[in-house]
Parts: C-alpha cells; sequence; structure tokens
C-alpha cells in the first residue's frame, strides 16, 4: 500500500493533463465599477420624461384636448405614474411648463390640458414619427433577425418599445400598415401574442461594427474586429487584464446576425459574440441605451448562456453601468462625448426638448430662478449645447484612453 504522501503524487499526476488546459480568460476576470458622472447625468436628466410624454399622448389623442383627471387615472398604472388621483394631479402640477391647469364643476375635478410649448413639441413629434417609419420599421426588423427564432413574444418587444422610439401603439398602428414585414401570431401552448418576422432581408443583416470596418476600410483578413473602448479617468486597469483585453479583440468577431451555435459557450469567442449582440442592440435604441431589466427575457430567444447580463460589468470600456434612477441602465460608451450624443435621431431631439421644458418647471418650483417659464426652456437649450461644447474640447481629460487591437 502506498504511503500518503505518494498517493498524493500520483493524484496531482493525473491532475495534470486537466491544469494544462486551464488558462486565464475574461469571463473569470473582475473589474471594478467607477463612476461616470457624464452618463450619469444623460440617465438622470430623464427623470420622469417618459410618464410625462405618456400623459402628454393622452391629452393629445382627447377630441377635447382637456380631460378630467379621474380619466387619466384609468390608463396611469402601467406607465410608472402615481395611482392615486391626489397624486397624480400633484404631479402634473409640478410641470406647468406643460400641462395646463383649469377647473371643470361639472367634473368635480381638475381638468388638464397642453401648453403651447407642448402642443407645438407634440406636432413636431408626430411629424418626426412618420418621418422616422421606415427607419422604425427596420429597427424592429432588425431586432427580430437577432432572434433565433426571428420572433418575440409582444410583451417583451413591449419592453424596448421606448428605447428604440417605436409609438406606444405600435402594435395597432406601425405593424399592421407593414404586412410585407411583420405577423402577429400565437402559438400552441402559449397565451402570448408573438411578432414574427416574416421575410430576412440579408441588407439589415450588417452590425454596426462591421458597417464601421467597411467605412474605415480596416483591414480584418486574419484577426477579429475590435469593439471602440474607453474608459473612465481613473479607472486603473491592470498591466494583466489590459493584455487579456488586447487579447480578446484579437479574436474572431462573429456577427450577431449569424449562426453562433458552433461557439463553446466556455470560451473568449463566445464571450466576444455575446458583448456584439448587446452592442448590436444598444444600436437599435434611439440613445443608445437600455435598462438592464429590459433584456431580462431575451436570452433564450438571441442564444445567450445563463447570466450573461454580468457581460456589460466585464467589459467596462465598452458599457457603462449607470444606477441612476433606482435602477440599472446600460450605456453604449462609444456613443457619447460626455454628455453629448454624438449621432442624434430625431424622435430623441424631440425628447430632448422635452426635458428643457422639465428642466424649467423645476427651476421655476425651486425658485432658483425669476425668468419667465418659456425663456427658462430657452436658456436651458442653450446652456446644454455649450456644455456640450465645453465637454467636447475637454473629453480627452474627462476619459481615459481609447484602445483598439491593432
Amino acid at each position: 500500500m502506498l504511503c500518503p504522501s505518494r498517493q498524493r503524487a500520483r493524484f496531482e499526476l493525473r491532475r495534470l493533463p486537466f491544469l494544462a488546459d486551464q488558462r486565464a480568460t475574461l469571463v473569470n476576470v473582475k473589474l471594478k465599477w467607477v463612476k461616470d458622472r457624464p452618463l450619469d447625468s444623460v440617465v438622470a436628466s430623464e427623470r420622469h420624461l417618459r410618464p410625462v410624454l405618456h400623459l402628454v399622448h393622452l391629452l393629445s389623442y382627447h377630441p377635447r384636448g382637456r380631460v378630467p383627471s379621474f380619466n387619466l387615472l384609468k390608463r396611469c398604472r402601467q406607465f410608472g405614474l402615481p395611482h392615486r388621483h391626489g397624486d397624480i394631479v400633484a404631479f402634473m402640477r409640478r410641470y406647468p411648463t406643460i400641462f395646463r391647469e383649469s377647473p371643470d364643476p361639472g367634473a368635480g375635478a381638475p381638468c388638464f390640458s397642453l401648453s403651447e410649448d407642448a402642443i407645438r413639441l407634440r406636432e413636431q413629434e408626430v411629424e418626426a414619427l412618420a418621418d422616422a417609419e421606415t427607419d422604425l420599421v427596420d429597427r424592429l426588423r432588425r431586432l427580430l433577425m437577432l432572434t433565433a427564432d426571428r420572433s418575440l413574444p409582444l410583451p417583451t418587444v413591449d419592453q424596448l418599445q421606448w428605447d428604440m422610439g417605436l409609438p406606444s401603439d405600435y402594435h395597432l398602428t406601425l405593424i399592421p400598415r407593414h404586412p410585407e414585414a411583420f405577423s402577429i401570431v400565437r402559438l400552441p401552448g402559449d397565451e402570448r401574442l408573438w411578432l414574427r418576422l416574416v421575410c430576412w432581408d440579408p441588407r439589415l443583416a450588417v452590425s454596426e461594427l462591421e458597417k464601421k470596418s467597411v467605412a474605415s476600410e480596416t483591414e480584418t483578413e486574419g484577426k477579429g474586429l475590435a469593439f471602440p473602448v474607453k474608459f473612465t479617468k481613473g479607472f486603473g486597469l491592470r498591466k494583466k487584464c489590459m493584455e487579456w483585453l488586447r487579447e480578446w479583440q484579437t479574436l474572431p468577431y462573429t456577427s450577431p446576425y449569424a449562426d453562433a451555435s458552433h461557439l463553446d459557450p466556455r470560451t473568449d469567442e463566445s464571450e466576444k459574440r455575446n458583448v456584439g449582440v448587446f452592442h448590436e442592440l444598444l444600436h437599435l435604441t434611439i440613445a443608445k441605451k437600455t435598462e438592464r431589466r429590459n433584456v431580462s427575457n431575451l436570452r433564450k430567444p438571441l442564444s445567450l448562456p445563463q447570466k450573461f447580463t454580468k457581460a456589460f460589468g466585464r467589459h467596462p470600456g465598452i458599457f457603462y453601468l449607470s444606477e441612476k434612477l433606482a435602477t440599472q441602465t446600460v450605456v453604449l460608451r462609444e456613443a457619447y462625448d460626455g454628455r453629448k450624443l454624438l449621432i442624434t435621431h430625431p424622435l430623441q431631439e424631440i425628447r430632448r426638448k422635452y426635458v428643457g421644458l422639465l428642466r424649467a418647471a423645476r427651476s421655476q418650483w425651486t425658485g432658483r430662478s425669476s425668468t419667465k417659464v418659456d425663456e427658462q426652456a430657452t436658456l436651458y437649450s442653450k446652456a446644454v449645447d455649450l456644455a456640450d461644447a465645453s465637454e467636447s474640447s475637454s473629453s480627452d481629460d474627462e476619459r481615459g484612453d481609447v484602445y483598439a487591437s491593432s
């Protein structure tokens, strides 16, 4: 019988082949989270924007343009608005730059209508939606093309509706107008309605990273496409992690529109494919950001592994996780220079103007300005433009180095 020391030695020898196959990978790397104030500001600036726009749409649809507050309460629950009548009235009173209150003895409750500025912005929004319909249809088609079965449950699409710029009633308006692109079906044994892609369009099956590679005439033969990467100042990436990242950037790039079933999910190459899917998904949004929970139901449709959203934390040079507004929002770093969105969508520009009205109202009820409300909105818009220009000139001081594989 072998002594204990020899038994241990023989056991270690048996383990050697296994140990030789192990190597450090990005999947095992833990990187710290560092606050990015400009991107946090981008997320925080849209506080209350979505519920306010929901109310704007409800008021604009009403024939009289003037609605008793009790009637608004019926459709507020699903949009993050207060559930009690007194609370919804108080909420709308906070934004006199958008909502006008008037008494209505017959209704027994205050009535609200849109301010002149809000009416003007709503008209611009309707016009922008009409002009952007082809673009929105293509974005929705590309979303379905990312999925394995070319279909998604409508509730899952609903989670991305706001970020993709789709109208709130897209399933009643946009979808029926394009039967050549979409169909709504019900699958056996599933009570949900599904949105299905009617036909594949190879013209759309080109990722944003591939488009940029072609546009810049980047030589990619024999190596993978590299994601644009930049870090918050003070990130302090260790040398070993930087080496891993550079090596990872050279791995083969698998298009998010291509079949990836041949990839081993335990490898860095598969991790790069997963990052590519999220990279493309964020490019389908008009502000290049979405809440982390909005992608929680996309694991199976996008053929992603368990705990797939951890990729956001493992790649802080590509994605930024903001914790503002009591949630986690994933922001695509390359899309921003400081607080400035580098490629703006017409619908996002409209939302930016609404944010100006919200800020003007907040300035009014905090007593920080004595100018008129309309003047406040104008001053705020000019201040944002000046801040963006200032940040563009000093972005190198605010950010770490940008690198890509060579």
